[in-house]
């Protein structure tokens, strides 16, 4: 037929599939999307189906609305009556028509997550649980897990009853599925699971659907949880035996586990839809023979898998350029570097290259090296560092103890971590401090002429004694500890830690993320008080204003986040053992896998050319970490690479900045000297240079701006740079890196 002449025999051979289950091993850029919706068409085309008796299934709304307009582009049908969508919405619609059978009514609401966090708070306060051991957010994640693997709450009760907190969760999940009945009310995970609940006790329900559904699509199928992998299976095995279950996905790609998607769905395919046909999408039109040989070549290394191998027609293509730097600050500056080189060399636009990580915390030096360099860019999938709102409720304690007539940041933080402090305080304390003409902090000193109610005056008092003690601390201690001991006096840390879920870990991340920024901040910098450093972050910030209405930036995001996009370069960082992958020696062998597989994923998301980092020594939780490069980085077959000399590219540049042959991007835009040793300050002056280490000797009398004098105790070299450890006479031992301490000799 004309309507598959522009395929390729294998995807022909896919689209054209006549009766009976098929698992369709898409690779990645192979073409998916077009197999599936010529699929759809060819089903319509040739009468197999009528547009109300296909069911296809996605995982986003963004993936139904392209396959939608895809088929409208090929078949001269109505689409409207096509069954397309997530299984969201897909179990929606059964819902509406049929909920009523398993005693709900079909006006049914569907709660949010805010609306879900409000059932809960209201179940622990009825409870009577203690809320700082109980977590709004834990509470629900653990919810929506139990859910997915279809555990009711006497299940969960039962399995834990031994353990006292868990058991507890179990009560409030118990609870909060009776409020939600109550009001007649579904979650997100409801509706997949209540769907399918109907669809198991409701025969006639069940045979209905089974016959209006001659034919089921199932996208990236690798990716289905417990629940969805029923749906498919109770809907696709007819009485009649006809099972024309048509699934495509990759399980190369399979990189969800974390959330609940289980890989052995695809893997057991051909068990479960017994006489299932295998068709391999191999093709690749995305990448160079280069790069897809290396994402062969790591892949190869995994066992839960069914087995490809990715070709193009695309022969040769650029090696991949592996770089090794001494730190993450040298990553960035090499990674901006080489966007300038690919920009200049390529024609390329900003757009057209993209900067992966692996977890969000990442992207803060990765952040500063583009700012720093004028490159514009863009974050997707998350926040930019700065404006995250743990590092904005961090940053606004320190403005506060630094400057206490900064309203704004009082408003954010008064009740942050919840204080019991409600509205009808804060008006009293807004109306007092507008009568007198002082500002807010200063007004909750006045406490007698508040008037406030007795609890919500202890809750005041309490902070600003807090905030008193800090702002005495702030004088006397180094910089990085300073900003830790805001982090856990203030309550943020605890609050953080009590969100045991995936986004709570990462905000602890982001959390440590600023300190090591603190802690950098306090080595490069002879001037790096409290005031130094708040004017040094508010200096990235206002010059990240980048206009998000602008297109051509840079894009920085997560491999999760990456997956299902393509750019000409792309730039993968921070290949280190513990870093990517992010587990270590004693994690499962499941989770290596799934770790490998994310690596894949990232490797071909590049067109043409392929950049990776790793950094000897990364700056962790406020103090530097050695690292070992990336067992992966050994699993890229050699001839795929060339591995940089770990003093070629990054440190040239740096004897060029030394030389004054060169100056990089926007830096002149800094009121700082510049981010690198040896480097300009605004008029281009050529900036102090900073104490050779070779000079410093075991024994040593050294004085350091914040710490005062001390005695250098040790040398430690390990090869690419040094470390002083220091006996400070007020402050104690420290180990500080001579490459950018900002001590003297004396």
């Amino acid at each position: 037929m004309d309507l598959l002449d522009k395929l390729n025999e294998k995807q022909r051979e896919a689209a054209s599939h006549d009766k009976g289950p098929i698992l369709v091993i898409a690779g990645a850029g192979t073409g998916k999307t077009r197999v599936l919706t010529h699929r759809i068409a060819y089903l319509v085309e040739t009468k197999k189906a009528r547009p109300w008796e296909i069911l296809a299934i996605t995982f986003t709304n963004k993936a139904a609305n392209e396959m939608k307009e895809r088929i409208g582009q090929l078949i001269d049908y109505s689409i409207d009556r096509m069954w397309i969508g997530t299984f969201h919405s897909v179990c929606v619609r059964i819902l509406r028509r049929n909920i009523d059978r398993i005693g709900y009514d079909r006006n049914f609401v569907i709660y949010d997550t805010n609306d879900q966090k409000a059932i809960i708070r209201d179940c622990i306060k009825e409870l009577d649980l203690d809320t700082k051991k109980y977590n709004v957010n834990s509470i629900r994640a653990i919810i929506s897990s139990e859910k997915n693997v279809r555990n009711n709450p006497d299940k969960y009760i039962a399995e834990h009853y031994t353990d006292f907190i868990k058991r507890n969760v179990g009560e409030a999940y118990a609870l909060y599925e009776k409020k939600l009945k109550q009001a007649n009310a579904l979650d997100f995970d409801d509706l997949l699971v209540k769907a399918l609940k109907l669809l198991e006790t409701e025969v006639d329900i069940r045979e209905s659907y089974q016959e209006q559904f001659k034919y089921i699509l199932v996208d990236e199928y690798q990716d289905t949880n417990l629940v969805q992998y029923c749906i498919v299976k109770i809907l696709g095995q007819k009485p009649n035996g006809e099972n024309n279950v048509f699934v495509v996905g990759d399980e190369d790609q399979s990189i969800y586990g974390w959330r609940g998607a289980d890989i052995k769905n695809i893997l057991n395919f051909e068990h479960d839809f017994k006489g299932a046909k295998v068709v391999k999408l191999e093709k690749n039109y995305r990448s160079t023979n280069v790069i897809l040989n290396a994402a062969n070549g790591v892949i190869g290394n995994n066992c839960q898998r069914k087995g490809k191998n990715l070709y193009t027609d695309f022969e040769g293509g650029n090696l991949i350029r592996i770089m090794e730097t001494d730190n993450e600050k040298d990553e960035a500056f090499t990674v901006a570097a080489l966007i300038r080189k690919e920009r200049r060399e390529n024609n390329l636009d900003y757009s057209d290259m993209a900067i992966l990580y692996r977890t969000n915390a990442q992207s803060r030096a990765l952040e500063e090296g583009l700012i720093r360099e004028g490159i514009p860019y863009k974050i997707v999938g998350g926040l930019k560092f700065y404006e995250r709102k743990e590092i904005k409720d961090i940053m606004a304690y320190l403005t506060l103890i630094y400057n206490q007539k900064d309203v704004v940041s009082f408003d954010r933080i008064i009740n942050v971590p919840r204080r019991k402090i409600g509205q009808k305080t804060m008006d009293i304390i807004t109306d007092y401090s507008e009568a007198e003409s002082i500002s807010k902090f200063e007004a909750c000193f006045d406490s007698e002429q508040l008037n406030l109610p007795k609890a919500a005056a202890a809750s005041i008092e309490s902070f600003i004694s807090m905030m008193e003690m800090l702002m005495i601390k702030k004088d006397v201690m180094p910089l990085s500890e300073f900003i830790q001991e805001v982090y856990e006096v203030t309550g943020l840390k605890a609050m953080l830690l009590e969100e045991d879920t995936d986004d709570g870990r990462s905000r602890i991340e982001n959390v440590e993320e600023f300190l090591s920024a603190a802690k950098d901040f306090e080595e490069r910098y002879e001037e790096n008080s409290l005031e130094d450093f708040l004017a040094h972050v508010s200096l990235l910030a206002d010059v990240d204003k980048t206009d998000e209405t602008k297109k051509d930036n840079v894009i920085l995001m997560t491999v999760h986040s990456a997956k299902g996009l393509e750019f000409d370069t792309v730039f993968i960082t921070g290949l280190e053992e513990g870093m990517f992958p992010i587990i270590d020696q004693n994690d499962l062998n499941d989770d290596l896998e799934e770790e490998r597989r994310l690596f894949y994923v990232a490797i071909t998301r590049a067109k043409r050319m392929l950049y990776i980092t790793h950094a000897n020594d990364r700056m962790r939780f406020g103090s530097h970490e050695m690292k070992v490069k990336s067992r992966f980085l050994k699993e890229i077959p050699y001839e795929c690479i060339e591995e940089s000399d770990p003093a070629s590219f990054a440190a040239k540049k740096i004897e060029r900045i030394d030389s004054g042959e060169y100056t990089s991007g926007k830096s002149n835009t800094f009121t700082k000297n510049n981010y690198f040793k040896g480097g300009f300050d605004l008029e281009g002056k050529k900036s102090k240079p900073r104490l050779k280490a070779d000079s410093i000797q075991p024994g040593d009398r050294i004085m350091h701006k914040a710490w005062g004098t001390g005695t250098v105790v040790q040398i430690k070299d390990d090869g690419d740079s040094k470390v002083a450890v220091i006996a400070f006479e007020n402050k104690g031992i420290k180990n500080l890196n001579l490459d950018y301490a900002p001590i003297e000799k004396i």
